[in-house]
């Protein structure tokens, strides 16, 4: 049950990042006065998009939580480096963001760490 938790705060984590980015690039540059600034800031705020994205941070903060009660930080922690490669595939797919060699290498290298953490220790 605790990698179900784990999982499912990882898809909550990134449907938060996905939704942010999305919002934020539909609301475009930041003003440079601060009227602008707190005018934009609270029009983000009140969108029921970005308050689903903030309320899914809280939850998967909720999940994290019952995965360790199942499982040493030590050990499920590994798994939010997770996060990094649903990222990095989601904003290529949705926004399209490059996907480098560097960003690849890192991405199979942190894959690697994860697995020999959560598997061979």
């Amino acid at each position: 049950m605790a990698y179900f938790f784990i999982a499912l705060m990882l898809a909550l984590t990134c449907y938060g990042q996905l939704v942010l980015k999305w919002r934020v690039n539909l609301a475009g540059s930041l003003p440079s006065d601060l009227n602008g600034q707190l005018h934009y800031i609270f029009s983000l705020l009140s969108s029921p998009w970005v308050i689903s994205g903030l309320a899914s941070a809280f939850l998967a903060s909720i999940c994290w939580m019952l995965a360790l009660t199942k499982l040493d930080l030590s050990r499920a922690y590994p798994f939010t480096a997770l996060s990094f490669i649903l990222i990095l595939i989601s904003s290529a797919f949705f926004f399209g963001d490059t996907l480098s060699l560097g960003k690849m290498i890192g991405t199979a290298l942190i894959i690697g760490g994860v697995c020999v953490i959560a598997f061979v220790t």
